[in-house]
């Protein structure tokens, strides 16, 4: 006799059927992910001096797969971002520019040109090679955003360039039910909302979000996925501990099939990544990023002779 059948004829009821299903070989409960380390970023400079804190790259996290760093800039002093990030060299890998607050005008050798204002992002593929500049299109006010570097496997090093400049009315836009939390889709899905970033091979999702209240949201995230939240202001809790995590911190997360996180004091914005690793070996020089010192030496090579970014 099938066993919940069992159950339910000797009168335990529907709790216990649920329970003996919950135990059925095969049957796999959606579990929460958990906080399983905390780590602030360090204070350091790029481009042409510009301040910023290091979240990813940095030695305490070199890498976490498949994501190679995460930058957070966020200034009102023009000294601190006015000289930009002037032309420099890109292979092997993506970077993503998510700005909210201020403009950023984007330049490159495949004739791209575009202004990531407010709200907006920014999805370049580097691949086989670019070289592209980030400059500031004001000289006061704040700026505040992100830059995450996603890596490409082997196959996928040495692709044609790509460029995709995303407003704000091009993310996908929505409040996250029953939680009312703001969201912005860059890639991926969440809750119905779907970025509008093309198919790429980590099957990233990626997104920001304004939890306006205590209320918890949950948010289903890709089993198997490396995953982090980064806390861009106030304070949040984390997984069904309710794990503290504070502004200016990333966690790390563990397996699972969703994040829950809420903000107990405080209105709180966060950064929200998920995407799969690679597990490929990591050369990493620079802008360069491969699988070899040898394709390192080879990118610099071909940075030197002019022929970088040559289809």
């Amino acid at each position: 006799m099938d066993p919940s059948r069992r159950l339910f004829l000797a009168g335990t009821g529907s709790a216990a059927i649920l329970a003996g299903c919950q135990k059925a070989p095969g049957f796999a409960p959606r579990s929460s992910r958990r906080v399983e380390q905390i780590l602030h970023g360090i204070p350091t400079s790029d481009g042409d001096g510009v301040r910023l804190h290091r979240v990813i790259g940095q030695p305490r996290l070199r890498n976490l797969d498949p994501f190679l760093l995460l930058d957070r800039f966020h200034s009102d002093d023009p000294d601190a971002y006015i000289r930009g990030f002037p032309d420099h060299p890109h292979r092997g890998f993506e970077t993503v520019t998510v700005m909210l607050e201020g403009r950023m005008r984007h330049r490159d050798s495949r004739g791209n040109d575009g202004v990531i204002g407010g709200g907006g992002a920014q999805w370049m593929t580097a691949g086989r090679g670019i070289i592209h500049s980030e400059m500031p299109e004001q000289e006061q006010g704040l700026m505040s955003g992100y830059q995450l570097w996603v890596n490409l496997p082997a196959s996928e090093k040495m692709c044609p360039q790509f460029y995709q400049d995303l407003g704000r009315e091009q993310l996908a836009q929505g409040t996250l039910t029953p939680a009312g939390s703001r969201l912005s889709v860059i890639a991926g899905a969440v809750d119905g909302l779907v970025g509008p970033v093309r198919e790429r091979p980590t099957e990233p999702l990626l997104f920001t979000a304004v939890l306006e209240d205590d209320r918890p949201a949950v948010i289903d995230t890709p089993e198997g996925h490396t995953a982090f939240v980064f806390v861009g202001s106030g304070d949040v809790e984390i997984g069904p501990d309710a794990t503290p995590v504070r502004e200016g911190a990333i966690a790390l997360l563990g397996p699972g099939h969703r994040l829950e996180v809420r903000a107990p004091t405080q209105r709180s914005e966060i950064l929200v990544a998920a995407g799969k690793p690679l597990r490929e070996p990591i050369a990493r020089y620079g802008p360069f990023v491969m699988n070899t010192e040898a394709e390192i030496r080879q990118a610099f090579a071909d940075y030197r002779a002019g022929v970088l970014d040559r289809t």
